[in-house]
């Protein structure tokens, strides 16, 4: 007899777990959290404190295959995009409508280090994660409630969020052109195999988009691998396309958000403890040629 995964079976403590951040999530995930969201203590008073996720709990593969069919609800385009839901403090009630626009996207953000390292940094900035694994964006989810709620006097953290996109199919129909500052792609899956290149999530095509939501003149793509050969790929890449421009050691030497990328991650950090290196890159977005007819 086939036993079930653990995430599936009634009786198992990862089950109850995932269970109970679910419906923690369904109630929190939209919500503007104030003083009169925070969960309540056994003796009725009002709990400060939300546990954070454990990370032990969502377990799922370390990548997803970009081409499969993963079932993803996306706007047909920017104009319906109801971003209230995931940035809710930062909708005016009186129209209705939001007093700030995303501008910092992280694509691929793993378990959301870099959202939460750049919150502070960035406060007048929405910072958005695109992530396309189930189980990992349920915990970015969850650890930004949490933090929403533990920073609550504050409105920390009111100011990132993640959703579950492909952004390799769907980008254009998030942001409207010129609207992003910075994209970030910190240590994506390298896809070795030469038949799997087309894969990356740095290839010419895909420039295009980056090109085209990113604000002309002073957009920058940040990339940094542990992988050396992938690495030279996005550089060759980037290098290659018209609308893009290397940003020097310099500029990276003084830039506060590649310090912080370096070890805001997940896999940073796994690269640090183990010493390996690092290899990053930088490219505006440079202003569009001038057409002369």
């Amino acid at each position: 007899m086939k036993t079930k995964p653990l995430s599936q079976d009634p009786g198992s403590k990862r089950y109850a777990y995932r269970v109970n951040k679910e419906e923690n999530r369904k109630e929190l995930k939209h919500v503007k959290i104030d003083e009169t969201t925070l969960p309540k203590k056994s003796n009725g008073k009002k709990s400060s404190l939300m546990e954070l996720p454990k990370k032990r709990f969502y377990r799922q593969r370390a990548h997803s295959n970009p081409f499969s069919d993963h079932q993803l609800e996306y706007p047909k385009s920017p104009s319906d995009m109801d971003w209230s839901r995931l940035y809710p403090y930062y909708k005016d009630e009186s129209t209705g409508k939001m007093t700030n626009k995303v501008t910092i996207a992280d694509i691929g953000c793993g378990f959301g280090g870099l959202l939460i390292d750049l919150s502070p940094k960035f406060p007048q900035d929405l910072i958005l994660g695109m992530e396309i694994r189930v189980q990992v964006t349920n915990y970015v989810e969850d650890r930004i409630i949490a933090l929403r709620n533990n920073n609550v006097t504050k409105q920390g953290y009111q100011n990132i969020n993640v959703l579950r996109g492909n952004a390799m199919k769907f980008l254009p129909n998030f942001f409207e052109k010129g609207q992003l500052n910075k994209m970030f792609f910190c240590f994506p899956d390298p896809h070795f195999k030469q038949r799997k290149h087309k894969a990356r999530i740095v290839t010419t095509t895909l420039l295009s988009e980056y090109a085209y939501v990113l604000k002309e003149g002073e957009g920058v793509v940040y990339t940094i691998t542990d992988v050396e050969d992938l690495h030279l790929w996005m550089v060759k890449h980037l290098e290659a396309h018209p609308l893009f421009e290397r940003l020097d050691e310099e500029w990276e030497k003084n830039d506060e958000c590649v310090q912080i990328m370096r070890n805001a991650t997940e896999e940073g950090k796994k690269v640090e403890r183990k010493k390996g290196a690092k290899y990053i890159a930088c490219f505006r977005r440079i202003s569009n040629p001038e057409i002369i007819i």
